[in-house]
């Protein structure tokens, strides 16, 4: 299906807003950023809605729709949620995963060990988490994962650039994956859970 003008905005100014290019706080004017995309009011309030729907903007009182704030109650939340959700994904994708399934994971952590800069390996971790949870075939939950994954990839691009966190090897992933490939579904779970909610100790 073709990427609408609202996907197209949103796609665009959400990859700003993950890698830093746009702050948080700052504003998301329509006037400006329908002139930049040659494009009218109507797609770019749909736009900053898909935003404001993956964490990434807000809309305040008399200051209108800005970049979400990235402070360390925002932060907490977002790994919290996304634990609690990611695990029961996994918990329904687990039994279905085959050796079809096992080989795209395998490729997103072979990305991830042979990631040059810190952007590619974020979008590699990405393709690892995204991949490993397909299978629940819930369209629903997926798509909060994505849009909770895109606010989890802000934050840990947000802490690497203050040097607060480095990507460590695919060890955490390789324990999973190795957990689902004996069918020992509960403790891959439990490792999942572990390895996401491993990120609350860099946002304090």
């Amino acid at each position: 299906m073709a990427e609408t003008t609202a996907e197209r905005i949103a796609r665009t100014l959400a990859e700003r807003i993950v890698s830093g290019a746009l702050a948080p706080d700052a504003p998301l004017r329509q006037d400006r950023i329908a002139e930049e995309f040659e494009s009218s009011h109507v797609p770019v309030r749909e736009a900053l809605q898909l935003l404001r729907a993956q964490w990434l903007a807000v809309s305040e009182p008399r200051r209108g729709m800005r970049v979400a704030p990235l402070d360390h109650v925002t932060m907490q939340e977002i790994v919290e949620i996304r634990a609690s959700l990611e695990t029961l994904a996994l918990s329904h994708a687990a039994p279905k995963l085959n050796a079809g399934c096992f080989e795209k994971i395998e490729h997103a952590m072979l990305n991830g060990d042979q990631a040059q800069t810190m952007l590619q390996w974020e979008q590699a971790n990405r393709s690892f988490h995204r991949e490993l949870v397909a299978p629940c075939k819930m369209p629903k939950l997926l798509e909060m994962l994505d849009q909770l994954q895109l606010a989890n990839s802000r934050i840990i691009l947000s802490v690497t650039r203050s040097g607060g966190w480095k990507p460590t090897s695919s060890h955490a992933h390789r324990q999973i994956v190795d957990a689902l490939k004996m069918r020992n579904f509960p403790e891959g779970v439990e490792l999942l859970r572990r390895h996401i909610r491993g990120l609350e100790r860099v946002t304090r």
